[in-house]
């Protein structure tokens, strides 16, 4: 048997230069950029078929793509930085909807407010600016904002901008997200906690909270209003309790677990009430770390 002819070794790969990779880059801005031409195109399309008027605004649905996006994420690049370019990507699609103007209630000597405006609602979305929440409220009654970013509730008159929404007002005030929508929070990142507001009932997401008001007998305590709620099947969190001096009823606002339509039956089994509960909406639960 003749030997086996000699079969000559494949020469080593060549490692790519660094015009290679630069030039790998390019191609690969130059398909991003080319989805991203096409995705504005299908924005175009859904704002023909939902027709004019509908609203674009959709919080719970942004949340959601958020955490599916983070869910199957990998790679070296930040999850932060991934929610951080989608946010952009949703204020550009509200623009490409109708005109898009946010309002703030700024009450921090560094406008800690507008920063966080500015990182949810995207860096050229057009900001206005406004020292009370009610005049940050009033342009969104107007329809001359699309929606309204407001200190977290408290008891405090100037912070109590949630007994307003009580009154069930046309058109009807909602909060609909919690801001900053992600955690940790980077060093020099605005700090604050917010809630937006909108003319438009909130969209469910996987994982909610909502909030519920509620006008109560003066003498009611806040373990004995916890006890009410739990025993009606909410799971409740945060309770707020304003009572004003002379006043015949107190006002709370009550921060549950999921989220909550006007017809949930478990509000009619709320005892000791001086008029319905209303609910005033609900928001997204932040996303906290890397992932969903």
């Amino acid at each position: 048997m003749s030997p086996s002819p000699l079969i000559a070794p494949s020469p080593p790969p060549t490692a790519p230069t660094l015009a290679d990779l630069r030039a790998e880059l390019d191609r690969l801005d130059d398909g991003i950029h080319d989805l991203l031409m096409q995705r504005a195109g299908v924005i175009a399309r859904i704002a023909v078929v939902g027709g004019k008027g509908r609203v674009a605004f959709r919080p719970g649905r942004e949340a959601e793509i958020i955490r599916r996006l983070l869910r199957r994420h990998a790679g070296p690049l930040a999850g932060r930085v991934l929610a951080r370019l989608w946010r952009e990507l949703f204020a550009a699609t509200i623009a490409v909807q109708h005109n898009h103007l946010i309002t703030v209630c700024e009450t921090d000597p560094a406008n800690a407010f507008v920063q966080c405006a500015r990182e949810h609602f995207g860096a050229l979305t057009p900001l206005r600016v406004y020292g009370s929440p009610p005049q940050a409220i009033a342009e969104v009654s107007a329809g001359n904002a699309t929606a309204a970013v407001l200190p977290m509730p408290a008891e405090e008159e100037s912070t109590a901008w949630w007994t307003a929404l009580l009154h069930r007002d046309e058109p009807r005030i909602y909060v609909v997200a919690r801001l900053p929508f992600w955690a940790p929070r980077p060093e020099g990142a605005p700090q604050v906690q917010a809630l937006v507001v909108a003319a438009v009932a909130p969209d469910a997401s996987s994982r909610d909270r909502a909030l519920i008001g509620l006008e109560l007998p003066p003498a009611i305590s806040r373990a004995r209003l916890a006890a009410s709620m739990a025993a009606a099947g909410f799971a409740p969190g945060t309770i707020i309790l304003r009572r004003d001096a002379g006043a015949q009823t107190a006002q709370a606002l009550v921060d549950v677990e999921g989220y909550v339509a006007d017809d949930d039956a478990r509000l009619a089994a709320l005892p000791d009430l001086s008029r319905p509960p209303v609910v005033l909406g609900a928001y997204a639960v932040p996303v906290d770390g890397e992932t969903a």
